[in-house]
């Protein structure tokens, strides 16, 4: 077992509780207040999930935006069911796999430990591009569930696009980790660096104020608001896509745009204890949460779910759902590896919600920006395995194979909606923070800053430091183990963000160390935002 840190200092962060009012919990605190503010218009909790869904592409562009994917779970309350909405990305149909090489250099050097490709042009650049969901996704839900005009909802994301995105201490750690692989690219360079190759900030003084250059993106979130989805997969916003990613040497078509469609199924219904968990089935994580729940039902007794034994039966569980996925599923997603995700949940007065991932991949993408169109644009390619005759190899017109792990969970008093971001780190962190909902009853902020394991790769597990002592010693007996600190930045663990509904009350709360994350009702009056 290895680490050692100090355990004297405590941090905490308030989650919201609202009697007669919706509550959005997301990633970026802006985001949600735009949601909430949806809610107080008297939007439904899909209405908000699409002003948050814009607005967040926005103000954390390099985690996810329209020219990426992911995946929702719903929870209608009139109906009294979940819904599922896998929008993910696919590989191209005009693919070309002789433009993929494995270059015999070893591993990869981004989230997954496949054979390294000829200049990684599966990980960066154009070639790494896969056909975008995002839009389509959204677009799908609020023609099924919303109330409110699509360009209202998307009004807030192009208003905060026109000012630009803050630069501060955050921003600008984040753009500095990335500023090499950025300064690849010019468009990239010229949004996120200065002099191509300093990342954009704000200096040492507090008053000082840099904003990121997001005209383009505001253009192209109006024109989108003005025109719909059909702007974006039949018309001027997918043409200036194709163009720009044809133009820097990858593949993405019209014809792949106009084929793509997007998968509404019933929800991957997962019994556990006197509860269920509903999960978005196919390629995701869905799956594989349903294999970990079903081995801790039978490993260890709710009762004892607090003590060490029951650690040890958690991370046992994770391994082995973690094994069958890569049997089966060909996942090899590095577990140290942060992702490029971000998440939010939403419950509206009514009781509906909305458990929302999307994606970029990897952090900032493939590093590339369209000009066009004002995106970073997804390296979705990067999720096939370059190596031919595996379950996830690359292959044109592909869906792609996500982590992401959106969940509704209800038992017999309540329900919650519940995902994270953090690569392969998801599942494990929503898997737990559910199993603290259900066995021990605790609120949703509670369960959130509640100390995790990860398990999801490899042999070593990792154990959030205030698990020291009895239940570490237990995991040490059976694992390798190594202590990790809930920090900022990097992130050791996944970031949750979730909402909880008993009776009538909301509550909501997301990730305690992340710097912009919060849980926000909705106010009796629109606020103003920065």
């Amino acid at each position: 077992m290895s680490g050692s840190f100090s355990r004297s200092q405590q941090t905490r962060k308030p989650g919201i509780t609202a009697t007669t009012s919706g509550v959005v919990a997301a990633q970026h605190v802006v985001a949600a207040e735009v949601g909430a503010d949806v809610l107080a218009a008297g939007g439904d909790a899909v209405d908000a999930a699409v002003a948050v869904s814009f607005a967040i592409g926005v103000v954390e562009p390099w985690m996810s935006g329209p020219a990426g994917g992911g995946a929702m779970m719903l929870w209608r309350a009139d109906e009294g069911r979940a819904h599922a909405l896998n929008y993910g990305m696919r590989s191209s149909a005009a693919l070309d796999l002789d433009r993929y090489p494995l270059s015999g250099e070893g591993k990869a050097s981004d989230l997954f430990p496949w054979e390294k490709v000829l200049e990684d042009r599966n990980v960066t650049g154009a070639t790494s591009v896969a056909v975008p969901g995002t839009v389509a996704g959204i677009s799908s839900a609020h023609t099924r569930f919303g109330r409110m005009a699509w360009a209202e909802l998307l009004a807030p994301a192009v208003d905060l696009a026109r000012k630009g995105l803050h630069v501060d201490w955050y921003a600008a750690l984040v753009i500095a980790a990335s500023a090499r692989d950025l300064a690849r690219d010019p468009d990239a360079a010229a949004m996120f660096l200065d002099d191509g190759q300093w990342p954009k900030g704000s200096g040492w003084t507090a008053l000082a104020e840099q904003r990121l250059d997001q005209t383009r993106m505001a253009d192209t979130l109006e024109h989108l608001a003005r025109e719909g989805e059909t702007a974006f997969y039949r018309g001027d916003i997918g043409q200036a896509l194709v163009r720009d990613v044809t133009e820097k040497g990858g593949f993405l078509t019209m014809e792949d745009l106009r084929d793509y469609r997007v998968a509404w199924t019933d929800s991957l219904a997962i019994p556990f204890r006197d509860a269920t968990v509903h999960a978005v089935p196919g390629l995701t994580a869905g799956p594989t949460l349903a294999d970990a729940l079903t081995r801790w039902e039978s490993d260890y007794d709710a009762r004892d779910a607090a003590s060490p034994a029951a650690h040890v039966a958690r991370a046992d569980g994770l391994r082995a759902a973690y094994a069958e996925r890569l049997a089966h599923m060909g996942d090899h997603e590095s577990a140290t590896a942060p992702g490029c995700t971000t998440h939010f949940s939403i419950v509206d007065r009514a009781g509906n919600m909305v458990a929302m991932t999307q994606t970029l991949l990897s952090i900032f993408g493939s590093k590339v920006v369209s000009p066009g169109t004002g995106m970073l644009l997804n390296n979705g390619i990067m999720w096939f395995d370059p190596e031919r005759g595996r379950p996830n190899s690359m292959a044109p017109a592909k869906a792609c194979l996500m982590n992401v792990c959106p969940v509704i969970g209800e038992t017999a008093h309540r329900r919650f909606a519940l995902g994270a971001s953090g690569g392969r780190k998801i599942m494990p962190a929503v898997a737990q923070i559910s199993a603290h909902l259900i066995e021990q009853d605790m609120s949703m902020q509670e369960a959130i800053e509640a100390p995790r394991l990860d398990a999801s790769g490899g042999p070593q597990v990792v154990a959030d430091e205030r698990l020291a002592g009895p239940v570490t010693e237990a995991l040490a007996a059976r694992f390798p183990v190594a202590q990790a600190q809930r920090l900022p930045f990097p992130f050791a663990f996944a970031c949750p963000a979730g909402v909880m509904r008993e009776g009538a009350t909301n509550s909501g709360t997301t990730e305690t160390m992340s710097p912009w994350g919060d849980g926000v009702a909705e106010p009796d009056a629109a606020r103003k935002r920065t």
